[in-house]
């Protein structure tokens, strides 16, 4: 049970021990993620509002193949960072890690932190814009830019970037040690049996619904599934955007990658027929051709990354609902427990009475009355301590997932500017080029001579 001077949360690291600070310097990040504190006498800083203690700046690059010629070959990835966290013991921490140690961290990360959005690691089966084996530089790289990001989303974290997990990933050299230790010892408190263990899950989740819902929660999660259902709109639209401007569509007739390829081809044939403008001809076949090849470009290095990067968002999001989802079920277990406890208090109840009508009636025993009043006293003492437990560790949830949806709030904004940004551009670098092609042309093309 908790005491007054317990944490429900003491497996966060609140404060960080004792280590060197180093000097961020004039060229120290800004903005969400990498605010340098946000100490609660700040004007505007609410109670529920997060705090930083530094930045930290990651990245995943340099993906090699280990043991290349044995059937134990895997990928690495250089991972660094820049901080100046005072948990890390350096300022600029690197080690090498494979896909299998990402998902270490982010498996115990999400034991370790219930309360926290923990971002999903890339999915395994969804790769179906690269091609080649998982061992191709296609692969490694869609690879390398997914893990880049989920690291991404940890730095950001007010609390997941001063965990000791996190520090151990890029410091550690013994990295294997560190999982085996993590195990066996996790941080927070060792968990006791108690009445909450033995009460079935049926019990617990006798009802699917919050009896009393917070007005807070239900905007945040009306708020959640507009935001995914605009990400599943965006991405719907955009996937046809795609099949209709790459090859590789099973629908004739709108493949415009390759249909500009053809009419290449036969303006090209028009050249051969047309022995007077066969030159002017051909170089309008290569225009084709060269914004054939832009589109096909734009599509492998602006529509795909989005297409990838808002399936992630989407993913992210589905960490944040599930947060949300467990801070529910935080609230009715505190509620079915408080009705498990108020039906053995009125059982005590029509037992003392029962008992009371018996000794009028001369049919009292007494020792079985003592015995099975001080088994119900027992059971309603121990049940009042849970349903007190369950009501703070409700509330502390509560308080965790309000900064949770602050913190997450920040990391789509950035995230959303980010993935934006990138596919305009793009589409500027696309439409640029476009322009260029279709500008050397037309000198050409008014050279023509046409008598009248």
């Amino acid at each position: 049970m908790l005491g007054e001077d317990d944490d429900v949360f003491d497996s966060v690291t609140w404060e960080s021990p004792s280590a060197p600070t180093y000097d961020a310097g004039p060229s120290a990040p800004t903005g969400p993620g990498f605010r340098q504190s946000t100490a609660e006498s700040e004007p505007g800083h609410g109670p529920h509002d997060p705090k930083w203690e530094g930045y930290l700046i990651t990245s995943v690059k340099d993906p090699v193949k280990e043991l290349a010629d044995t059937k134990d070959a895997y990928v690495s990835y250089l991972v660094s960072a820049k901080t100046n966290l005072p948990i890390f013991s350096t300022p600029n921490p690197s080690a090498r890690r494979r896909f299998q140690d990402f998902v270490f961290l982010r498996n115990h990360l999400s034991k370790d932190f219930p309360a926290c959005v923990v971002p999903p690691l890339p999915d395994k089966h969804r790769l179906e814009y690269v091609t080649g084996d998982r061992f191709s530089p296609e692969f490694m790289e869609r690879r390398r830019a997914d893990l880049h990001r989920f690291l991404q989303r940890l730095s950001r974290h007010p609390t997941l970037q001063r965990s000791t997990l996190l520090r151990a990933f890029f410091e550690s050299t013994e990295w294997h040690v560190t999982m085996h230790q993590h195990v066996a010892h996790p941080p927070g408190p060792e968990h006791t049996t108690g009445v909450i263990d033995s009460i079935s899950d049926t019990l617990l989740n006798a009802f699917s619904r919050v009896r009393k819902p917070d007005e807070r929660f239900l905007a945040m999660r009306e708020g959640v599934d507009k935001f995914e259902e605009g990400i599943v709109l965006t991405e719907r639209l955009w996937s046809r955007i795609r099949n209709r401007t790459n090859d590789g569509t099973l629908e004739p007739g709108e493949d415009l990658t390759g249909d500009y390829h053809d009419m290449a081809v036969a303006v090209q044939g028009l050249g051969f027929l047309e022995s007077g403008i066969t030159d002017p001809l051909n170089h309008f076949s290569n225009t084709l051709l060269e914004f054939s090849a832009l589109l096909r470009h734009t599509t492998q290095t602006t529509t795909d990354p989005f297409l990838i990067h808002l399936h992630s968002l989407l993913q992210y999001s589905h960490a944040n609902r599930a947060v949300l989802k467990l801070r529910d079920q935080k609230q009715m277990d505190f509620e079915e427990l408080s009705d498990y406890l108020s039906g053995v208090t009125s059982e005590r109840d029509r037992s003392y009475l029962k008992d009371r009508v018996d000794a009028l009636r001369g049919a009292d025993d007494d020792r079985s009355r003592v015995e099975k009043m001080r088994k119900l006293d027992a059971k309603i003492k121990e049940l009042q301590d849970a349903v007190q437990t369950a009501h703070e560790t409700s509330d502390a949830f509560s308080d965790e997932t309000l900064r949770e949806q602050t913190v997450f709030q920040y990391a789509k904004e950035a995230e959303m500017k980010e993935m934006l940004g990138n596919l305009a551009d793009g589409q500027m670098e696309f439409y640029k080029a476009a322009m260029d092609e279709w500008d050397r042309i037309i000198p050409i093309i008014q050279r023509i001579r046409v008598d009248v």
